[in-house]
């Protein structure tokens, strides 16, 4: 089930988020790491529209939106490969006629699953914060 998510549900959204993104971004410094974390408790998930991949009860993935770019889109690293990411992203597509993302280009996860989507290259950009290489892309 795909609902949208309770702001008592934060913290299991920031484990998730925060054993996926150790996996996806390895490339990223430990400092980066924590100041997305705390930026993600504190702005990002209040200030998104984001949803929640429930099964038996338990949150197994997110997807957090502004406007029509995927802001996050992390599933627990127990449940990848599952179609957990292409439900979220198709539950995303009745709420929106194209969808944006951005995605570091090292993201050997993220990426790929993107492509696969059918998400197309619009342009990059190197993010000054951490020197790394970022794709946007459309759907």
């Amino acid at each position: 089930m795909i609902r949208k998510y309770n702001e008592n549900e934060i913290p299991r959204l920031l484990e998730i988020w925060e054993a996926a993104a150790l996996i996806a971004h390895p490339f990223l410094t430990n400092e980066f790491h924590q100041m997305v974390k705390k930026a993600m408790k504190e702005m990002y998930m209040p200030n998104s529209d984001t949803w929640v991949y429930v099964e038996s009860g338990n949150i197994l993935g997110f997807i957090s939106m502004m406007n029509n770019e995927i802001g996050g889109l992390f599933v627990d690293p127990n449940q990848q490969a599952k179609g957990i990411g292409t439900q979220l992203v198709n539950y995303m597509t009745q709420f929106h006629d194209s969808l944006e993302v951005e995605v570091f280009e090292e993201n050997k996860i993220g990426k790929p699953f993107y492509e696969k989507y059918g998400f197309k290259f619009i342009k990059e950009y190197v993010m000054k914060e951490t020197n790394q290489k970022v794709i946007r892309m459309r759907k």
